[in-house]
């Protein structure tokens, strides 16, 4: 999508109220970033919203559509002088990934072998949102040498600083498809990415068996980074995921009806992965911290971003186009942002919260509530609102003429957009 305009979206007021709140981001050089986020949002949807069964739809399809096309164009610095595909322009390299993915995960045992090789077998790779993030992260931090070598030898540093991103690339990967597979196991999933899960397919030992090994290899090609800084980030990485998915599992009444221990949890079990991922990538490439945060920032808000339209999608997409159940978070007890925004305007939503989804009455209770609220409305605007965080930190990194490292940035901010409008 066009940008032209720099600075941040201003989504439009209405008489509603203004619901504020501050959460930390942790792991930045000890220092304590605060995000202070006020939902602003339009007069509500013209179209009427029906609950069918258990799906929530518009009635009124054109104007929804409408809408929020208008609150997905992003106000930018960047002028997009040219359509980009970001996943094009590092096609090869994506090719490259894969096929080292799918040697580093071979095992002496078969059995072991074809479920850790489960999700790098070709066609199933997923979208590789995350490799295709990094490497366009690391050209778009591209830095002259600060001593002219000689060309070979400038050619050959360069070669081993892309290597070692890539690697970062392919630690992302394996720590990412061994969260699914433990996640599968945790939520007794029986599809991921169109087919069966591996835990459906092999059972949950082996699939948490698989996990552990993508673990281990992970592991091994991060300590071959020999980072101590690069090493201490991802392996916090690990810890978020765990504790993310620990607060999701034990949670209080009140907490569950909490939007700042949502973002926390959503941090911790998405966004934290690909933020200190694009964080290591520029400490590779010797970036200043003032870089290595924008870096942080980018992947951090793209993340939360993320996982708010896949709340969004959990209710208005369908289990074709997702490639999983969908309804899957609301019918495990999971309450997302949709849910939590529509409790602010429903109160006695509560009530059928803290009674559990356990029935499927209160399942259908819940999105009722949800279709005559404006809770996916405000989701969406909440997540452009990170994907502008998002575009407005790749516009702060330092001024750089090379081509090369202007695509890359123009494409990191396209992702932005993705993310907002995808439908799967």
């Amino acid at each position: 999508m066009m940008m032209s305009v720099r600075g941040l979206t201003r989504l439009s007021r209405s008489g509603y109220a203004r619901g504020r709140w501050v959460y930390s981001s942790l792991g930045i050089n000890n220092r304590t970033l605060l995000l202070e986020h006020s939902t602003h949002f339009r007069s509500p949807l013209q179209s009427s919203q029906e609950v069918l069964g258990c799906r929530v739809i518009y009635s009124l399809v054109s104007n929804a559509l409408s809408t929020l096309g208008k609150q997905a164009q992003f106000q930018s610095s960047s002028v997009v002088e040219e359509q980009l595909d970001p996943f094009s322009l590092v096609a090869d390299e994506l090719s490259l990934l894969a096929n080292r993915l799918r040697s580093m995960v071979v095992a002496e045992v078969p059995k072991l072998a074809s479920a850790a090789e489960y999700f790098f077998k070709m066609g199933v790779e997923g979208k590789r949102f995350r490799p295709t993030v990094l490497l366009l992260m690391a050209t778009a931090l591209n830095v002259q040498m600060p001593r002219q070598p000689p060309e070979a030898a400038e050619d050959t540093l360069s070669r081993e600083l892309r290597s070692r991103q890539q690697c970062v690339a392919e630690i992302t990967e394996m720590i990412h498809v061994a969260s699914l597979l433990h996640d599968d196991v945790l939520d007794d999933a029986d599809t991921r990415r169109g087919i069966g899960s591996l835990n459906y397919v092999m059972g949950n030992k082996l699939a948490v068996l698989a996990g552990d090994f993508l673990l281990s290899r992970a592991c091994v090609a991060l300590a071959s980074l020999k980072n101590t800084e690069v090493v201490s980030l991802l392996a916090k990485v690990v810890e978020h995921l765990v504790t993310g998915e620990t607060m999701q599992m034990s949670t209080t009444s009140e907490q569950r009806c909490s939007m700042e221990y949502y973002m926390q949890k959503t941090y911790y079990k998405t966004a934290s992965l690909i933020s200190n991922s694009c964080k290591a990538v520029a400490l590779l490439a010797g970036q200043t911290t003032e870089v290595s945060i924008l870096a942080y920032e980018y992947g951090k808000n793209l993340g939360l971003a993320f996982q708010l339209i896949d709340d969004v999608l959990d209710f208005t997409g369908t289990s074709t186009s997702l490639g999983k159940g969908s309804l899957s978070d609301i019918r495990h007890g999971i309450i997302t942002a949709p849910i939590l925004f529509a409790m602010e305007e429903f109160p006695e939503l509560r009530a059928v919260v803290d009674q559990g989804f356990d029935n499927s009455a209160n399942v259908e209770r819940a999105l009722e509530y949800l279709a005559n609220s404006h809770g996916i409305q405000r989701t969406r605007e909440l997540a452009v609102k990170h994907a502008n965080l998002a575009s407005a930190a790749i516009d702060n990194l330092p001024q750089n003429d090379d081509e090369d490292v202007q695509r890359s940035r123009r494409a990191l901010v396209e992702l932005t957009h993705r993310v907002i409008n995808r439908t799967k």
